[in-house]
């Protein structure tokens, strides 16, 4: 279910693409935008019916939205999926690099070249190649990007999620390197970092004692939810609300991390 916000005028009538937004945070942002006015393009990769779900939703409330698919750890395909989106919505006002995923679980000591190529390319490399892919279109009349960082850019993860994180601190880093090349653009980039959110990805890759485990370090005393997350997007995309914040990462933890 969509969380209800009040209208965000600027937002009505944006074109935006988001990666990753079949499930978890990513739907949860779509359908979102899509209550706003925005025209949405749905990026997936392997979750079709999911991702198709979550335009039919759009649609049902009268918003647009059109799917998008491609590998994000594949650049050419994922370059090429951001013309795709561009071209269906008919420009691009905004970009949100949500993609990603842990891939696996693995100590440091037992990573191989492997394991941290196919982590970095999803979780790293594609946040360049779809901003980048953007870039000529986003320029036209300015706009923003957000990225999608995780708290274990900052706190350095841990059961073996530590190449996860990071690859996600490149993600931060990028986000304020970016900012500074883009915004005499008119493009302003931040980035939201979500805690541990209940999604897809812990039922993936989380056991219940390591949720338990990290729900006790949360001052909050819950773990997120997907709808959580949708305010700070939502803040970063509009220019009325954020116009002169740049290059920041929007913490959403409970507090279980206070930098």
């Amino acid at each position: 279910m969509t969380q209800a916000y009040g209208k965000i005028p600027d937002l009505d009538g944006q074109r935006v693409l988001i990666t990753g937004a079949s499930t978890g945070i990513g739907a949860a942002l779509a359908r979102a935008f899509g209550a706003q006015g925005a025209k949405v393009a749905v990026h997936y990769n392997s979750s079709r019916e999911a991702a198709e779900a979550v335009v039919r939703d759009i649609e049902a409330e009268g918003g647009t939205a059109v799917l998008i698919r491609a590998d994000a750890s594949d650049s050419g395909a994922l370059a090429a999926a951001v013309g795709e989106a561009a071209e269906a919505l008919g420009g691009l006002d905004g970009l949100i690099n949500n993609a990603g995923g842990m891939v696996k679980r693995i100590p440091y000591a037992e990573a191989t070249d492997e394991d941290y190529d196919r982590i970095m390319d999803l979780n790293a490399r594609s946040i360049i190649v779809a901003s980048k892919a953007a870039l000529p279109h986003l320029k036209k009349q300015g706009g923003y990007v957000i990225n999608t960082t995780s708290i274990a850019a900052r706190n350095g993860a841990g059961g073996g999620a530590g190449l996860y994180g990071s690859s996600k601190a490149f993600v931060s880093n990028v986000t304020r390197g970016m900012a500074k090349e883009w915004i005499g653009d008119g493009i302003r980039v931040n980035a939201v970092a979500p805690g541990v959110i209940a999604t897809p990805f812990h039922e993936r890759y989380s056991t219940q004692a390591q949720m338990d485990a990290m729900l006790a370090t949360i001052p909050q005393g819950r773990v997120g939810v997907a709808e959580d997350c949708v305010g700070a997007y939502l803040f970063l995309a509009s220019n009325t609300l954020s116009g002169f914040i740049i290059g920041q990462t929007i913490e959403v933890n409970g507090g279980q991390l206070m930098p």
